[in-house]
């Protein structure tokens, strides 16, 4: 028994490296300063459908994902809910709560079964104050994700149903670098719809017709995108008919 917990440290430790090695975050950081964080990183592992924290929440940890999907959704009083972002393998969140101290501004919640890794944030924020070029990292993060997020309000706004269902779909598939599997999709046709604030019917609908165009493909639990350029092209378009 010990042998088997020695080689789960072990494990645990090359992963905490790797998943923290790779993510542009940290990928700069001397070997040092990466082995000092990959002390603070906690491994847990998560059921499917469990939550690790709740809007309003302390926000006392920064969390990586080594694999599975977090879901990062707010819902309303009446039950209606809103899927914000999904964040797979070598992704950080929970970043903004750990600078500014404030509470969560969202749910996360295990999409899959889990593992991740979780940083306390009374260890990160004496570890960034150390290293000022780590800063400047998670200042360029919190950019992309105002970015990410005025592109949202842009397409809710702007866009009809197909544009923002092809937008959606594509950010998913980029999201996974070039990964051959990578336009295989693990979402349910209710996850993508709170994702882009339409109905399950409508997007049912839409999918299907471009199932029978050849542009996706539908499966149980996934969406296949087979043809990226022509969702690209209706998603830089905004509008267009389901024809």
């Amino acid at each position: 028994m010990p042998q088997d917990k020695t080689g789960d440290a072990r494990r645990h430790s090359s992963s905490k490296l790797s998943v923290l090695r790779e993510n542009p975050i940290f990928c700069d950081l001397e070997p040092e300063a990466l082995d000092q964080l990959c002390r603070y990183a906690k491994h847990t592992v998560l059921k499917r459908g469990a939550s690790l924290f709740a809007k309003d929440d302390p926000g006392n940890s920064l969390y990586a994902v080594i694999s599975g999907t977090i879901k990062i959704s707010i819902s309303s009083a009446d039950g209606r809910n809103a899927i914000l972002n999904l964040v797979g393998p070598g992704e950080l969140f929970g970043e903004m709560s750990v600078l500014d101290g404030q509470p969560r501004s969202a749910d996360a919640i295990a999409n899959t079964n889990c593992e991740i890794f979780v940083i306390d944030r009374r260890d990160f924020l004496p570890f960034v104050r150390s290293q000022p070029t780590l800063a400047m990292k998670f200042i360029e993060l919190l950019c992309a994700r105002l970015r990410w997020t005025s592109e949202q309000v842009e397409q809710v706004i702007l866009h009809d149903l197909p544009g923002r269902l092809a937008s959606a779909l594509l950010g998913l598939v980029e999201k996974r670098g070039p990964d051959p599997e990578s336009h295989t999709i693990a979402i349910t046709q209710q996850e993508i719809s709170e994702m882009v604030g339409m109905t399950r019917e409508s997007i049912n609908k839409q999918l299907r017709a471009w199932s029978a165009r050849n542009w996706v493909r539908l499966e149980h639990g996934a969406i296949i995108v087979l043809d990226a350029p022509a969702l690209r092209e209706l998603a830089e378009a905004g509008v267009s008919s389901d024809e």
